[in-house]
């Protein structure tokens, strides 16, 4: 199965840490449930699993989350 195309979500700067994104674009609802789903390895940047809340994301990375993706757009 094809992966889904990214949805667009625009942070309004250059760059923003991938915890508060998931909060920002709504995948995850509380800091708890990021924390949880980041450590647990549930989160792929760019097709790679990434274990950092603390990572810093660009304008076009690709986040990937239960099926869903969001591209990160100024």
């Amino acid at each position: 199965m094809a992966s889904p195309a990214p949805q667009d979500v625009s942070i309004g700067s250059e760059m923003i840490r991938l915890g508060p994104f998931l909060k920002f674009a709504g995948v995850l609802d509380s800091g708890g449930d990021v924390k949880e789903a980041i450590i647990d390895g549930y989160v792929q940047v760019n097709g790679e699993i990434e274990r950092r809340r603390g990572r810093q994301l660009q304008v076009g990375d690709v986040i990937a989350f239960e099926g869903r993706a969001f591209r990160v757009q100024a």
